[in-house]
């Protein structure tokens, strides 16, 4: 993966192929983040990795050495395995409990459709900045309790952050199956932009 800082021209402006480059880039990601979640007990730490190197990416224009890529992929498997189940857990109860109420099987109808569904949004929203937070280096408990301060602290960054992964929902049921990979490279990088402009030392007193 190339450097955004080497790329950039001797006017500092960055061109078409710089653009097409970092995309390449994140698609990249995508892929290789992808396949290091198949086994489904590593999606916590395939995540956590894939943020790393979108967070070192956006702070210094480089990413990461493949050699640091997989250290911190190493490290992270075993204490992401009960983030993994925790995830797969509550998507598959939430995943359940929308189909049971889109075909009415349970009472409640249509607002309770609509509640439940605001609720997983939310949550993915909130899923996504624990990922954001855990790229910086943070534990998962640490990063789990920042972000829910910082959602309640900025209830409209929230927001932001869920359109984000209800967008990247949305695409990935749209789009052909074999684009999926490459789209969730580019949703790390838009909850990092997003979450970015959020103030950094908010709760400093935070680990």
């Amino acid at each position: 993966m190339a450097s955004r800082a080497e790329a950039a021209d001797t006017a500092g402006r960055r061109d078409w192929r710089d653009v097409a480059r970092d995309a390449a880039d994140l698609a990249l990601l995508g892929i290789l983040l992808t396949l290091a979640a198949a086994p489904l007990f590593t999606a916590a730490a395939a995540a956590g990795t894939a943020s790393a190197a979108v967070h070192d990416w956006t702070r210094t224009g480089s990413w990461p050495s493949a050699r640091t890529t997989l250290r911190r992929f190493g490290r992270s498997v075993l204490p992401g395995v009960p983030v993994s189940l925790l995830a797969l857990a509550v998507a598959g109860l939430l995943a359940a409990d929308l189909a049971a109420l889109a075909t009415g099987r349970v009472p409640g109808g249509a607002p309770a459709l609509a509640v439940t569904a605001l609720v997983t949004v939310g949550l993915t929203g909130y899923a996504g900045l624990v990922v954001v937070e855990v790229g910086g280096c943070r534990r998962w408990r640490a990063a789990a309790r920042r972000a829910a301060r910082a959602c309640l602290d900025a209830p409209t960054r929230w927001a932001a952050l869920s359109g984000v992964t209800a967008l990247a929902g949305l695409l990935a049921v749209l789009v052909t199956p074999v684009a999926v990979p490459i789209l969730a490279g580019y949703t790390v990088a838009a909850l990092h932009a997003v979450a970015g402009r959020r103030p950094v030392l908010a709760h400093p007193e935070l680990p």
